[in-house]
C-alpha cells in the first residue's frame, strides 16, 4: 500500500489560507463525511490557526454516501454558504462535486484550494494552491526500489519528509502566492519535516 500523510499537506495549504485571508475566516468541504476527510479538515484548521490562533474555520461536508463525490450543486451551496459568512477562502476536497464549489468562488471573487492534484488550471487566479498528494513520486519510488532491490511489501507512508504530499505553484497562481508566502510555507515544512510541529492526525485522535 502506498499511503499519502494528507494532514501534512493539509497544515501547509491551511497556513497559507490564513496567510491570504483578509476577513480571518477561512472554509473547509469535504465530500463524504469519513474518517479521511476529517483528517484533511483536521490538518487544515491546525495549519490556519498555527499562522493566526484567532481565526474562524468553518466546515462542511456534502454527505454521508458516495452520492456526495458527485454533487456539484450542493457543494456550490454550501460554497455561497460560508462566503455569505465571511469566509473568504475555501478548501475543498469533494470528488467531482468540487467543480460547483469553485464555480462559486470565482463567482464571489474568493479564492479556493485545489485537492489530490494540481487544479490550479481550473480557475485561473481564482485557486490559491492545491494540497498534492505526489502518486508519481510513489510510483517511482517503488518502481526505484523495485529495481535496486530494496523493495518491501506492506505500507509505505508519503509525507512531507520524502515528497509525497506538498502544495502546488505554476503559471497560474504565481502572482497569487508571494514570495514571502512561500518562503513561510516552506519554513514550516522544514519545521514539520524536523519534528518541531506536531501536526494533528485525525486517525490518532482519541474520539
Amino acid at each position: 500500500s502506498l499511503l499519502f500523510e494528507e494532514h501534512e499537506g493539509s497544515f501547509i495549504v491551511g497556513a497559507l489560507a490564513a496567510l491570504k485571508s483578509k476577513t480571518g475566516k477561512v472554509g473547509f468541504i469535504g465530500g463524504m463525511d469519513i474518517p479521511l476527510i476529517r483528517r484533511f479538515s483536521l490538518g487544515y484548521e491546525a495549519g490556519a490557526k498555527f499562522i493566526n490562533p484567532k481565526i474562524s474555520v468553518v466546515n462542511n461536508f456534502i454527505g454521508v454516501t458516495g452520492e456526495a463525490w458527485n454533487n456539484p450543486a450542493k457543494a456550490k451551496e454550501l460554497a455561497l454558504a460560508q462566503i455569505s459568512s465571511g469566509v473568504d477562502i475555501i478548501f475543498v476536497a469533494a470528488g467531482a462535486s468540487g467543480s460547483g464549489a469553485f464555480d462559486a468562488i470565482e463567482e464571489k471573487n474568493k479564492l479556493g484550494i485545489g485537492v489530490d492534484s494540481n487544479q490550479n488550471w481550473m480557475k485561473p487566479g481564482f485557486i490559491l494552491t492545491s494540497m498534492l498528494k505526489r502518486v508519481d513520486v510513489a510510483v517511482f519510488d517503488t518502481i526505484k526500489a523495485m529495481k535496486s532491490g530494496d523493495f518491501k511489501s506492506g505500507a509505505t507512508y508519503f509525507g512531507l519528509e520524502n515528497k509525497g504530499v506538498d502544495y502546488s505553484v505554476d503559471e497560474f497562481n504565481d502572482k497569487i502566492l508571494s514570495p514571502a508566502t512561500r518562503k513561510k510555507a516552506e519554513d514550516l515544512k522544514a519545521q514539520i519535516i524536523a519534528k518541531k510541529i506536531q501536526v494533528p492526525d485525525y486517525y490518532k485522535v482519541p474520539r
